[in-house]
């Protein structure tokens, strides 16, 4: 059996109503939506990875201004995507949703211990941090399936290029969430 977990990165109020909002984000939000249910349904652990910043992570503010500040509503996951209670939460401060947060300890604990070795990513940014999980899962050891409908960024660009690297460089399968439902059942 091949060992999943599913990945909610960034679906956060900052990011898709308010402060960095990617208006490309909306279409994706029912696609998620089933795919969550679907992994539910199928026993298959669901992790929300977000955003959760302190006003001193200078580096991010610098660049992106202050987003997701950790106990805001902005750092809050959408409603449409509320975690249920046998969902997980994640809080990162970078991109990648490894760098020191404890993820990686966590899927290998699931299963028994057996731990995870597929990680099916869904959220925000293709280009950014879908790309930097990528790496960290990539160079963990874990497959890489990327929801081709259920990952966005801010533009069109973007997001063909995320995909295009992902698939390029970490050999990430890009599907869409009806294939990956499908293989869940």
């Amino acid at each position: 059996m091949d060992r999943k977990a599913v990945l909610v990165i960034d679906m956060l109020n900052d990011f898709v109503t308010g402060g960095l909002q990617c208006k490309r984000a909306m279409p994706i939000i029912p696609n998620i939506k089933r795919l969550l249910t679907a992994a539910r349904k199928s026993g298959v652990p669901v992790i929300y990875v977000n955003d959760a910043h302190f006003p001193i992570d200078e580096e991010v503010v610098a660049k992106w201004g202050k987003h997701a500040m950790k106990g805001t509503k902005g750092a809050e996951v959408i409603s449409e995507l509320k975690p249920s209670k046998q969902d997980y939460i994640v809080e990162k401060r970078t991109y990648s949703s490894f760098y020191e947060t404890g993820l990686d300890m966590l899927l290998r604990a699931f299963y028994k211990g057996e731990g995870v070795k597929t990680v099916i990513l869904t959220g925000l940014h293709a280009n950014m941090c879908i790309r930097h999980t990528s790496a960290d899962a990539f160079f963990r050891g874990y497959k890489i399936i990327i929801a081709k409908d259920g990952v966005e960024a801010f533009t069109k660009e973007d997001y063909e290029q995320g995909l295009k690297y992902l698939k390029d460089v970490y050999n990430a399968k890009i599907v869409n969430i009806d294939q990956i439902i499908q293989e869940l059942s």
